[in-house]
């Protein structure tokens, strides 16, 4: 995947087009990542022990990966991800501005 778990990054596509936000986790297997901010989906709960009320929970849901770009460190705006190898390992580099997304 081109972007990973604390990267922060641009929804591109999708009803939530635009909003930015932090990678909070990432799920490879299923190609998704829920990212802070976005896509809030309603999630009715039954009551139980730590939630005795119940009710409906407004809940952040993940979202493809293919809808979202990191954000270049330089300019701040979307930019598509690079790679090269610096002192025998793989660097993630923003194309716009050549700088590195690896911290």
């Amino acid at each position: 995947m081109h972007v990973k778990k604390g990267d922060k990054v641009v929804v591109i596509s999708g009803k939530d087009k635009g909003k930015e936000g932090t990678i909070l986790e990432a799920f490879p297997k299923k190609e998704r990542v829920l990212v802070e901010g976005v896509n809030y989906v309603k999630k009715h709960a039954q009551p139980s022990q730590d939630n005795p009320q119940g009710g409906i929970l407004t809940i952040e849901a993940p979202i493809h990966v293919s809808n979202v770009m990191p954000v270049d460190p330089k300019s701040g705006q979307p930019t598509r991800v690079g790679y090269e190898v610096k002192d025998g390992k793989k660097v993630r580099i923003a194309k716009k501005s050549g700088e590195a997304l690896d911290k």
